[in-house]
């Protein structure tokens, strides 16, 4: 546990302090338990000093009552305040989702804390409600996969978050909705939906105070001001961010370099392509 931006944060490092840091910074409303312990331990094997937190409403960091008034620009502090707490004055950042746009508002506001960034299954650039903010492309709000968020939507309507049967059930649910033949199975995904409750205060507040929070004021124009080296990991059956969005994204960003995850949805990269995740990372 570590103060960082006026409440208690908690993380975990993999590998050790000489290595160059690499920052992971999970999903909406996702504890760092969504980063798995074996492919951080991978990621520290091939020379890199990692760490995870719990952002703030998930896992054991502070923990507010639902309607809670942060934003998303709070949510980059907190992950900036991770790297001070730690001593570490700039990072290898990792980001999915959430993740990715926090990352991106970091290199555009704070490039000298970068030392490179990695965009997972992301867009260039949200507005406080989620809708992409994709100049010149007036449409793709309206094509941002709503058959696939009917399913996730179906899949936690009326979810109990407080009941932990119910809640592990509706995590189940959510992330095979959004997955894709490499989503885990079952009984690993029952594992991780078990190991999120367990170490969350409520989740249903923290899904609640993610979404009300959003991402912060749009930083897609300033996109094109990023000089740090980018790589972008996008699953081809993302379809909560289809393509035109990581194709919009390598657009933007200069120097950037897009690579498919073949069958893979809009989830945290399943085991199937860690080989291929790893090494691009860690190149």
């Amino acid at each position: 546990m570590m103060p960082v931006n006026g409440i208690q944060v908690c993380l975990e490092t993999f590998g050790e302090r000489a290595d160059p840091p690499l920052l992971l910074l999970a999903g909406e409303a996702s504890s760092m338990d969504w980063w798995d312990d074996e492919f951080c331990r991978r990621l520290a094997a091939g020379g890199r000093f990692v760490i995870r937190y719990d952002h703030r409403d998930t896992g054991r960091s502070t923990a507010f009552p639902a309607g809670a008034a942060y934003s998303g620009v709070d949510l980059m502090n907190d992950a900036l305040g991770v790297l001070d707490a730690l001593g570490v004055p700039a990072a290898h950042l990792v980001g999915l989702s959430l993740g990715g746009a926090l990352a991106q508002r970091i290199a555009v506001g704070q490039p000298h804390r970068v030392l490179s960034l990695t965009l997972i299954a992301t867009s260039a650039g949200l507005g406080p409600d989620a809708t992409p903010v994709l100049a010149g492309v007036t449409a793709l709000a309206a094509r941002a996969g709503p058959g696939a968020e009917v399913r996730v939507r179906a899949a936690t309507d009326g979810v109990d978050w407080s009941d932990r049967r119910a809640a592990v059930a509706g995590l189940i649910a959510e992330i095979r909705a959004r997955g894709g033949p490499f989503t885990p199975d079952e009984p690993q995904l029952r594992r991780l939906a078990e190991r999120v409750y367990d170490r969350s205060a409520d989740l249903g507040a923290a899904r609640e105070n993610h979404r009300r929070a959003g991402y912060g004021p749009p930083v897609r124009d300033r996109l094109p001001a990023i000089e740090a080296p980018t790589l972008i990991l996008h699953g081809t059956l993302d379809q909560h961010f289809p393509a035109e969005h990581p194709r919009e994204l390598a657009r933007v960003i200069p120097g950037s370099r897009l690579v498919w995850l073949e069958g893979v949805g809009h989830e945290v990269p399943p085991r199937a392509v860690w080989h291929q995740v790893l090494t691009e990372i860690l190149g």
